[in-house]
């Protein structure tokens, strides 16, 4: 899979201050909400949940772990919900076979149109590395992108990374940093988890990864599984999500 790729062939905080001012109705560019129109910890009376879309590309599995851990520290704050997507495969299936890529469970849907995106309210994007950047097929869903970035339909929205990698200087970090231009021509808010994980993010007694960019896993030679301070960092990443777009989310209204 290249140099430092992420699978190998084998198997809280004080409120934020928003403007009083009305939007401006001449442009088409989000704009945040008041702080009133965020429901609080516990406070439900929001017709709906705000919702975290958990897109991810996975080849040997590794992402979609975290992924799904992601989606259960998401679905453990009150008034939130992560919801799993998978993108595309750009692969020939023969040549997924020749690779021994596993097959994929049926309960994740794939996003097939990236116009799906501007229904969620946070957006968390996984995917392995190749050579300290992202895997092609998450480049292409990005690439795909054209009129949502051409409408700015994705301008405010808050949005973070997390990823795999084969070895320890495989871009646990440089794979989460390069991909933040993608945001950024959308107007994303990016939204790193920092040093909020506390002490598990300076243990020197295993191989952990992860970094202040986000969740990560080591992949090893395809055969390593995630241990559980990955996975708990990965859990800790879709709670931090869900607390920040809390403060940033537009609740919905059902239709009538």
């Amino acid at each position: 899979m290249g140099k430092g790729g992420g699978c190998v062939l084998s198997k809280k905080r004080m409120p934020l201050s928003v403007s009083d001012d009305p939007p401006n109705e001449d442009t088409d560019i989000p704009v945040p909400l008041l702080d009133n129109a965020i429901p609080e910890a516990g406070d439900l009376s929001s017709p709906s949940k705000l919702r975290i879309f958990i897109v991810f590309y996975s080849m040997y599995g590794h992402v979609e772990i975290l992924a799904r851990r992601i989606k259960a520290g998401v679905d453990s704050i009150d008034g939130v919900e992560g919801v799993l997507f998978r993108i595309p495969e750009t692969m020939p299936p023969e040549v997924l076979e020749q690779m021994k890529v596993p097959q994929k469970a049926d309960d994740v849907p794939v996003m097939s149109e990236a116009a799906e995106l501007v229904e969620a309210d946070g957006l968390l994007f996984g995917f392995p590395t190749r050579y300290g950047s992202m895997a092609a097929q998450m480049k292409a869903f990005f690439d795909s992108t054209g009129q949502l970035w051409r409408e700015q339909k994705l301008a405010g929205v808050p949005a973070g990374f997390f990823v795999s990698t084969g070895t320890q200087g495989g871009g646990q970090e440089t794979t989460a940093w390069t991909a933040i231009t993608q945001l950024a021509h959308h107007g994303m808010l990016y939204v790193p988890i920092g040093y909020t994980f506390g002490a598990g993010m300076f243990k020197m007694d295993s191989i952990r990864g992860g970094s202040p960019y986000g969740a990560g896993v080591f992949s090893g030679d395809g055969t390593r599984e995630p241990s559980e301070t990955e996975l708990a960092l990965a859990e800790h990443q879709g709670k931090y999500m869900a607390a920040i777009v809390k403060r940033f989310g537009r609740p919905r209204t059902l239709e009538p």
